[in-house]
């Protein structure tokens, strides 16, 4: 336990640090935010705030994981599994590099939408099926699936890995639908990596780097909430949203958990189902549902604050989490 409370304090101290260099250092480079055309007029003026503001964070989980790895073998102790812990930075650093292209061709490129939705739904791909495959035959992962609220657990065989990479590429996407507003994604990402925390404190070598690793994201996530709480001095930027998803399906395949993301990842599911329907309604119609999708952008027309918005969102979050850990596991 000690560990987890070591690497979750590096990783804000970290972070925290990282930010103090990173964000001039972004400015100076001009890796400022375009802000869309079809979003909310009131953004505008958030032109130009720096993004990738997601190395920041991701630099101090990977500086905490490296310290206690080399604190654990200064003492004496096991590290908790080496693979595992291999397995969700891999997964969370790949998407941020498919993020940090994505960023990069919006920002210094010039163009905005950056990389196109086959490009980027290629990579995401690509990304998530090595992932399975290398989870799956290294025995990192089983084919087993949890089902919330029962003690039901349903053996996938072969269909596990479509359905797994089908989990992934959706959650990546909904977290990177959810990064709309100051301190959002963070926010509830924050809670997300609180439950799967808990739950990974049960025990086996799976939940020791489980747990390790979502101390760590905790810590990194704390100490960029500080430059990204509203007015936000950086964004995230695709290059720390994709991470997230990588990051938040890692530990929630590794515990076998990937059905729980419905619910304590519901504020994902909403974005994304916002933005489906929307779509769909208009098509089909002519007439939208929200006033503006996201969600959470309807909720701002709707007259409510960023601010107002995040701590509702994260309160349910909290509150689902909450829910799942006491009823449904």
């Amino acid at each position: 336990m000690e560990i987890l409370w070591i690497g979750g304090i590096i990783a804000f101290l970290a972070a925290a640090l990282c930010g103090k260099f990173l964000i001039p250092l972004l400015h100076r480079l001009k890796f400022g935010q375009e802000i869309r055309e079809e979003g909310p007029k009131w953004h505008e003026k958030k032109s130009g705030t720096p993004t990738m503001g997601g190395f920041i964070f991701l630099l101090g989980m990977l500086i905490a994981i490296l310290l206690t790895g080399v604190l654990s073998l200064a003492l004496d102790k096991k590290f908790p599994g080496f693979k595992e812990i291999g397995i969700l930075l891999g997964m969370t650093l790949a998407y941020g590099a498919i993020g940090f292209l994505d960023d990069y061709i919006k920002v210094i490129m010039k163009r905005n939408l950056g990389l196109t939705s086959s490009q980027k739904f290629g990579l995401q791909l690509l990304v998530a099926v090595a992932f399975v495959a290398w989870a799956v035959f290294s025995g990192s992962i089983q084919t087993l699936v949890k089902v919330p609220f029962s003690n039901l657990v349903w053996d996938f065989g072969w269909v596990f890995i479509p359905f797994a990479v089908l989990v992934i590429v959706a959650t990546v996407n909904s977290v990177n639908l959810t990064d709309g507003l100051d301190g959002l994604a963070t926010c509830v990402t924050l809670v997300v990596a609180l439950f799967f925390l808990v739950l990974s404190t049960a025990g086996g070598v799976a939940n020791q780097a489980v747990a390790l690793f979502a101390a760590t994201l905790l810590g990194g996530l704390f100490g960029f909430l500080i430059y990204n709480w509203h007015p936000a001095k950086v964004f995230m930027g695709d290059t720390g949203s994709l991470a997230l998803g990588g990051a938040v399906c890692g530990m929630a395949l590794l515990l076998e958990q990937p059905l729980a993301l419905l619910i304590v990842g519901f504020v994902y599911v909403m974005e994304s189902l916002s933005v489906i329907l929307q779509v769909a309604s208009f098509r089909l119609t002519g007439k939208r549902i929200f006033k503006m999708s996201p969600i959470h952008h309807h909720f701002e027309m709707c007259g409510w604050s960023e601010k107002k918005i995040d701590l509702i969102f994260t309160g349910v979050t909290a509150v689902l989490c909450a829910l799942m850990y006491f009823c449904g596991v």
